[in-house]
């Protein structure tokens, strides 16, 4: 599946006690820090431009940056965001986790990951009707969305509450961390 050819925004959820722990969290609900929780209200203080449209991962750690991120837009919920499951290395520590091409055992395969994030994406162009999309998501969300824009799915985990923008440009995709001064365009 193609992605729209429309920009949207991803952002990782805040950090977590997981995450600060090094451990798994793939479809376990892990619970947002302290840190997490000021990093998601530090988003709320961005210039954002007029016309988003919020959405979100049905994972609570997701779901909560969204609501304090973004606490005057509604955001939606598409089950496609969620994290992959990682079967039996779940709450694990990161260092067992396997290669990101095999499949754990009990988890999801890394194919099915990249079809749901692409069907997402999609949905949530659609629902934006013209406005930005804003997606609330994980690290394997995002390593998927870079794999399906022609980059790479290896590398350091993206960081947390940083938002990435993603813009179709001349047939390719360009993806750029966004900084507090980043100016939007209409």
């Amino acid at each position: 599946m193609t992605l729209p050819l429309q920009p949207f925004v991803v952002i990782r959820h805040g950090q977590t006690d997981a995450n600060r722990d090094g451990r798994i969290a793939g479809r376990i609900e892990a619970q947002l820090t302290d840190t997490g929780r000021a990093a998601a209200r530090a988003l709320a203080g961005r210039a954002w431009p007029a016309r988003l449209a919020v959405f979100s991962s049905p994972q609570q750690r997701a779901r909560e940056t969204a609501k304090l991120a973004f606490p005057h837009h509604a955001a939606w919920v598409l089950d496609g965001l969620r994290e992959r499951d990682w079967g039996q290395f779940e709450g694990r520590p990161i260092a067992e986790a396997p290669p990101r091409l095999e499949t754990p055992e009990g988890g999801e395969a890394w194919q099915a990951v990249i079809d749901r994030v692409a069907a997402a994406v999609a949905e949530a162009a659609l629902r934006a009707e013209g406005h930005l999309p804003v997606l609330v998501a994980h690290s394997g969300v995002i390593r998927a969305l870079r794999q399906i824009t022609g980059g790479s799915a290896h590398g350091p985990s993206p960081a947390n509450t940083t938002p990435c923008l993603f813009t179709p440009s001349g047939g390719a995709w360009r993806e750029t961390t966004l900084d507090m001064e980043h100016e939007w365009t209409a």
